[in-house]
């Protein structure tokens, strides 16, 4: 029997591979959202917390989460406890709901900006205006929160909607 993943492992197996299970992508935004301002390998060791607290990703279950169901997360001793990070994941599922119906879910809409030429090359700081940013922009207008372009561009990536090469 082997032994689960742990968040790191989990995450670095993940990474770049083209993933298009919307509780998934969930994921993986997840992280994103909790990323900056830390190591990469710190909120990406978060995964089993997060997927504990946030319902196993089910964005119709984190979307009714109350101020009662946030606060607890923000007392969470487990927890990265970022009131604003804890609040965007809650607001981003909610917005991934408002995604149907033009979109059947988090997947189709992220797969949607997918390129023709889905190659990016360089540091993700020179990427800051390419698809990160339109993705980004667009996610915004749809009430999507913690979405910034140098994020966005990394969920891409890390979605393998995007492939890196330097």
């Amino acid at each position: 029997m082997t032994k689960p993943l742990n968040g790191v492992e989990l995450y670095h197996s993940l990474f770049g591979t083209e993933i298009h299970d919307p509780r998934v992508l969930f994921e993986m935004l997840t992280v994103n959202v909790f990323q900056p301002g830390l190591n990469w390998r710190v909120a990406a060791s978060k995964i089993p917390v997060f997927d504990k607290v946030f319902k196993h990703f089910d964005v119709k279950e984190i979307a009714k989460f109350d101020e009662l169901d946030l606060e607890r997360l923000e007392e969470d001793p487990e927890m990265i406890r970022n009131p604003r990070k804890i609040r965007a994941v809650v607001q981003n599922a909610q917005a991934t709901l408002k995604l149907q119906p033009e979109f059947k879910d988090l997947a189709d809409y992220v797969w949607s900006f997918k390129p023709k030429n889905n190659v990016v090359k360089g540091t993700l700081q020179e990427e800051t205006q390419g698809l990160g940013a339109e993705l980004a922009k667009d996610m915004k207008k749809r009430g999507f929160t913690f979405v910034g372009p140098t994020t966005m561009e990394l969920f891409l990536i890390s979605s393998g909607i995007l492939k890196h090469e330097m």
